[in-house]
């Protein structure tokens, strides 16, 4: 018990008081490594680019939700909250942003002053836990999360809270890096000091699926965009501050078959 408080002290203080968004390893107020094309090796990123990569990993999460104009959507760990408002935007949709920092929160109601204002009723942030969600049952269209996944503990409960909240024919959508089913993943520890502190949990990704089924889910599915993402993000990372750090550990991982990113999808089953 006392490891896992000092484990989530730990993560409450890098994605809160840290102000991890401000690293120049991510860029425009995102956290995540980003969805890219393809990239000729070694020539310079923009900042522009990095952002937009980071921008378009939302894209790919929210559009497997399906999501109708006027719809409902849950993001689960919204951070600085400039994807929910992306989201809100692009798909014409309503989106309630959930985090537990309330340093996070008060960095998104400034980061997003005018969203909220251009998109009010339809753009929020509050706070909470995604394993104890704090709405009635049956209140959303879609539920979502977007590299947040290897920060929770209990799965099981993530998973079934995001089925009790979710309408019937409802959709989830995450993405974020798991181990390949099967694969060997004790040399990650030695590689990625977040995943040896425990910030980071490295999982294989079939136990995700297990526990989405368990909840209730139906039409699981499991899809790798490592392609996308581990190369892409090292040759970022190496243009930076950050290039003789543990974070170029990532791609050995990924090459070395110990990790891989994926998009998840669910649904729930129709009436």
């Amino acid at each position: 018990m006392e490891r896992d408080t000092e484990v989530q002290a730990q993560r409450d203080f890098m994605y809160g008081e840290l102000d991890l968004g401000s690293f120049t390893i991510f860029s425009g107020s995102f956290i995540n490594y980003g969805y890219w094309g393809a990239l000729e090796p070694d020539r310079e990123i923009t900042v522009e680019e990095r952002t937009a990569s980071q921008a378009e990993l939302y894209r790919q999460v929210v559009a497997r939700l399906e999501p109708q104009a006027g719809a409902q959507l849950l993001e689960l760990g919204s951070g600085i909250g400039v994807g929910a408002a992306l989201v809100a935007r692009e798909f014409d949709v309503s989106v309630t942003g959930l985090d537990r920092s309330p340093a996070q929160l008060a960095r998104a109601a400034k980061a997003n002053a005018e969203s909220l204002e251009a998109l009010r009723g339809r753009l929020s942030y509050h706070r909470g836990s995604v394993t104890e969600i704090p709405w009635g049952d049956g209140t959303f269209d879609g539920v979502y999360a977007v590299e947040m996944l290897q920060h929770v503990d209990d799965l099981a409960s993530v998973a079934s809270e995001a089925h009790r909240v979710l309408k019937a024919g409802g959709r989830f959508a995450a993405a974020t890096f798991f181990a390949p089913d099967g694969a060997d993943t004790a040399p990650v520890a030695d590689l990625i000091e977040t995943v040896a502190s425990g910030v980071d949990v490295v999982r294989p990704v079939g136990e995700l699926a297990a526990e989405l089924t368990r909840a209730g889910f139906t039409e699981v599915t499991l899809t790798p965009i490592g392609e996308h993402v581990w190369r892409q993000f090292d040759q970022w990372v190496a243009q930076t501050e950050h290039r003789d750090s543990w974070g170029r550990n990532w791609l050995r991982c990924y090459e070395n078959g110990w990790i891989d990113y994926y998009l998840i999808t669910a649904a729930t089953v129709a009436e």
